[in-house]
């Protein structure tokens, strides 16, 4: 139960920048002295600053790049992602490509308390090429993080090329989390380029099972990439429901 309430702790530290003792315990309805120790604790692994009556987040700035949008796009993306992250269990091994709503899957990840081991150590295996996604999971104590090699991709935050490939080929997965630009009946899961396709394609090869997550606007949509036939995907996740031919 404590490294469940650590990773909600630190989420709200997260969340606004810093937090009161006196806000954990109206938060997570626990004492003042197991707030100030739980506050300690996080210090202590360099996770928080510890500040006279609170804690302040340690400068590692993990919202830049996976800060949440506004308005009703952030709203679908938040309900997605709670939505995969019922998907996955403790143990489970899984991979996550780049793009907004994949990163907001990964904020979930991180603190989603199924996920923590009450008992401590690790709960969670997470493989991508997303350097975003990688910096915010690096301090959690209950992530093992494995990120692939390849080339940046300034724009989108991924790693990209052979290398990246080669690194997801030599893996098994439990699940492989895609988020994708297109999925339609005729066309399937289509990305905005080959090089970001490929990456994919690896991970739902090495995947058990395949989750893929796409807004209403990306249905019946056919970017440029072919990534896999409608047959590869065990799991369609979007806000809006899908016409009868996709359905189908």
């Amino acid at each position: 139960m404590r490294s469940q309430r650590l990773v909600r702790v630190l989420g709200m530290v997260e969340e606004s920048g810093q937090v009161t003792v006196e806000q954990v315990t109206d938060r997570l309805h626990v004492s003042a002295a197991t707030a100030r120790r739980d506050l300690n604790a996080l210090a202590e692994r360099h996770l928080v600053l510890r500040t006279h009556g609170g804690a302040a987040a340690a400068g590692r700035g993990y919202e830049v790049p996976l800060g949440p949008g506004t308005g009703a796009r952030a709203r679908g993306e938040q309900a997605m992602a709670g939505a995969v992250v019922e998907q996955v269990r403790e143990g489970d091994v899984v991979g996550v490509n780049g793009g907004p709503t994949t990163a907001e899957v990964a904020r979930r990840l991180a603190t989603a308390d199924h996920l923590v081991p009450p008992g401590g150590g690790v709960g969670l295996t997470v493989v991508t090429n997303a350097l975003d996604i990688a910096y915010a999971l690096c301090a959690r104590p209950h992530v093992r993080l494995v990120v692939t090699g390849g080339t940046v991709r300034p724009r989108t935050y991924e790693l990209a090329g052979g290398a990246a490939h080669d690194a997801v080929g030599r893996l098994v997965l439990d699940v492989a989390v895609l988020g994708v630009h297109g999925v339609s009946d005729r066309f399937g899961v289509t990305a905005a380029d080959s090089d970001e396709a490929e990456v994919a394609q690896a991970l739902a090869a090495a995947a058990r099972r395949v989750v893929v997550v796409a807004g209403g606007a990306a249905l019946q949509v056919d970017a440029p990439a072919r990534l896999l036939g409608l047959a590869g995907v065990d799991v369609l996740v979007t806000d809006r429901p899908p016409d009868a031919a996709l359905r189908a």
